[in-house]
């Protein structure tokens, strides 16, 4: 009836759920175990916690907090629910709400400033996107906390020492780009947890990590598809990507024409770019 699919491990997990439970099933007490925010995509049900009630819709969000028992219902017929849920780790909350301004549990109504932010990561889950799903995770809960707190905290620019640390980083993924690289790693290496990590580094270069780390191998795998003649699934591998179709769909994306396609324009086919061109508007 509940089916479970883990997305990322780490200090941000992300888990997908998927229920079909209707309004023949009786609802039964369950507990939360760990801090959480997740994002209604599908369906609706009812959340009951700590004597309060919510009927939650596509582009709502429940919040949860350890220990809080509470019961889902399901009371209409909606061909079942789904949501993708950001675990964050102890240690997550305390930097992004450690007074416990906000993250309470609790069902919160659509709202634009987490609804774009939700189906972002909806975007990057479907591998529309080269953001890192613990980046938009990380920022998601953040900026849950921000707007149920009544606006963000001010945040200075990052000092000195912070811009060369996370320039340091940048030049590290660019060394080490076809191993593989985590959000966590790099904070660790940098000092720093990953919250105040992704923040100092996207703020002083305007990319978050796991962008520059993708634009990095798409920036190599161009130099291979134009230089070499080994298989496109070589290269793939090659310069960092998991696997065949992860690379194929990020390199169109960037490009507007796929790694084959590529490697005949840099060859002399002009064809290629030409159709690109006159399908502008």
């Amino acid at each position: 009836m509940l089916e479970k699919r883990s997305l990322l491990p780490g200090p941000i997990s992300v888990v997908h759920y998927r229920c079909n439970a209707g309004p023949g099933d009786r609802p039964f007490v369950e507990r939360h175990e760990a801090w959480s925010v997740s994002y209604v995509q599908r369906g609706s049900f009812g959340y009951r916690c700590l004597g309060a009630a919510y009927e939650l819709v596509p582009g709502s969000v429940l919040a949860g907090q350890p220990g809080d028992e509470y019961l889902c219902t399901h009371d209409h017929h909606c061909g079942g629910d789904e949501c993708h849920a950001f675990f964050a780790a102890r240690e997550v909350v305390d930097e992004i709400d450690g007074r416990r301004r906000a993250w309470h549990s609790r069902g919160v109504p659509p709202m634009a400033e987490l609804t774009v932010l939700g189906e972002l990561a909806r975007s990057v889950i479907a591998g529309n996107s080269d953001l890192g799903l613990d980046e938009v995770g990380l920022a998601f809960a953040s900026r849950f906390v921000d707007v149920m707190a009544g606006g963000a905290l001010p945040r200075a620019r990052p000092a000195a020492k912070d811009r060369r640390r996370a320039v340091e980083s940048a030049l590290w993924i660019d060394a080490h780009a076809a191993r593989p690289i985590d959000l966590r790693g790099l904070a660790g290496r940098a000092g720093l947890s990953p919250f105040h990590y992704l923040r100092i580094f996207s703020s002083s270069l305007g990319v978050t990590p796991h962008q520059y780390l993708v634009r990095r191998r798409l920036c190599r795998a161009a130099q291979l598809l134009t230089q070499e003649d080994c298989q496109i699934t070589d290269i793939a591998f090659e310069t960092g990507f998991g696997d065949l179709s992860n690379f194929v769909r990020s390199f169109h994306r960037a490009a507007g024409v796929s790694p084959r396609g590529y490697r005949r324009a840099a060859r002399g086919d002009r064809k290629i770019f030409q159709e690109r061109l006159a399908a502008m508007p």
